[in-house]
């Protein structure tokens, strides 16, 4: 994992979230010896979250399919 300095970070801060992006987390050290994590932040997606499709068909016709397919 790659340390920068605090002045290397306000230097390079669009490489660092790059590359933090991409390892996963960078450091960045101060003067007094104190050191920070710059990570990414998760986004937490649903498994519901699907895209929608245009389809021409009516809400009947679906709870009809529906209804088909659990006689089955």
């Amino acid at each position: 994992m790659q340390v920068y300095t605090y002045s290397e970070a306000r230097q390079k801060l669009a490489f660092l979230l790059n590359q933090a992006e991409n390892t996963g987390k960078v450091l960045i050290r101060k003067k007094d010896g104190k050191t920070f994590a710059l990570s990414p932040e998760k986004i937490a997606y649903s498994p519901l979250d699907v895209p929608t499709i245009k389809a021409n068909i009516t809400s009947k016709e679906i709870t009809d399919i529906i209804r088909e397919s659990r006689e089955r």
